[in-house]
């Protein structure tokens, strides 16, 4: 079997963990619309905060239960639960359409926060998984 292959199982959890992660995306950004001056800020907190979970969870699982391979709790939180929250594509379309409105400033605001702010969250996750 090659690492790519997956019990079909493994890819049961990654979609039972997904369904929620998304569903509570779509709250917290709309919920956060209003509150922001613009929808892909609501974006970029979901990212921040779903890169330090993950980080913590990661760290956790190292430090309490490390196993090789895809962890049931990995796949279903992680991958899953986590991996839908936060949304890579998502960021991708309001950097591009940020720069299509000529909001260069913004832009490099949005693209450089979110890849920074996702390494120091989960550095922040880690570092308190660690700590």
């Amino acid at each position: 079997m090659s690492d790519l292959a997956l019990p079909g199982w493994h890819a049961s959890l990654v979609a039972i963990g997904a369904v929620p992660g998304a569903w509570l995306r779509l709250r917290v950004v709309n919920h956060l619309e209003p509150m922001v001056p613009r929808k892909h800020w609501g974006t970029f907190t979901v990212n921040m905060v779903a890169a330090f979970a993950l980080g913590l969870v990661l760290a956790l699982q190292a430090k309490y239960a490390p196993a090789s391979g895809a962890s049931p709790l990995i796949l279903l939180i992680g991958v899953g639960f986590f991996g839908s929250l936060s949304t890579f594509s998502t960021f991708a379309v309001e950097v591009l359409n940020t720069l299509r409105e000529h909001r260069w400033s913004e832009a490099l605001v949005l693209a450089v926060g979110s890849i920074l702010g996702g390494l120091l969250a989960v550095a922040a996750g880690v570092g308190l998984a660690n700590g």
